[in-house]
């Protein structure tokens, strides 16, 4: 249930809406209106590419969606759980999605086209690392289910039915970071072009970092306990 979600994970929950919502702001206005962090349009897209035979677009959205699904793949073999718990192996994958955004930089700030590649990888690093909590799906690339389940949440509230106050404020919550993240994201591409995507591959290379300090302390703790009780045994 929502209401056993930790206070890490609202806050975790807003930093990466935050960061896809930038990524995605990127890729609207420096390539061509492209979605980076959610694949629905994609899939569109490369379904009218083969109705008209267009080669060149077909083999572009595919390998798009093939690079979602290969970064979330990626996900799942280092995570090997959708259940999010603190213990897990998320500061691999936050460093990973950090240098295929750092990538993804550097390769569309020459022009190539296997910077949008890099960055649909990490966004699905990014979807698959953390999505169930619970029962609870949380989602962070994109926010199409966010707003559906707001809309359930104002349904039941206009019928006087029970809800669920804290699954409105998390629907709230991922909206609201994705939301910054696309404003941010669109006046630091007017200054920083393709190079704002250094904004969040920094975010999360910071996330990483502090997720690794954590992992040692714990372990540190952890090692000295076990000392403290074999010298009273």
């Amino acid at each position: 249930m929502i209401s056993k979600l930790p206070r890490w994970v609202w806050l975790c929950g807003w930093i990466l809406a935050f960061i896809a919502g930038i990524i995605n702001a990127v890729g609207f206005i420096g390539i061509q209106h492209q979605s980076i962090t959610h694949l629905t349009g994609n899939t569109t897209m490369f379904a009218v590419a083969v109705a008209n035979l267009d080669r060149a677009s077909a083999f572009r959205y595919c390998a798009v969606l093939g690079s979602f699904v290969g970064g979330a793949s990626v996900s799942g073999f280092i995570i090997q759980d959708n259940a999010l718990q603190l213990g897990r192996r998320y500061g691999v994958v936050l460093f990973l999605e950090a240098t295929f955004l750092a990538i993804a930089a550097l390769l569309l700030n020459r022009n190539n086209v296997c910077g949008l590649y890099s960055a649909v990888f990490a966004c699905g690093l990014q979807n698959a690392m953390a999505t169930t909590y619970s029962g609870t799906v949380i989602r962070t690339t994109h926010v199409s289910g966010m707003w559906t389940d707001l809309g359930i949440f104002l349904g039941h509230v206009l019928r006087g039915l029970p809800v669920d106050g804290k699954r409105g404020r998390m629907c709230f919550l991922i909206i609201s970071g994705f939301i910054c993240g696309g404003v941010t994201g669109v006046f630091t591409f007017r200054v920083m072009g393709f190079s704002t995507l250094f904004i969040p591959a920094s975010i999360t290379a910071a996330a990483s970092l502090g997720y690794a300090i954590y992992q040692m302390r714990k372990i540190d703790k952890r090692n000295c306990r076990s000392h403290e009780g074999s010298l009273r045994g």
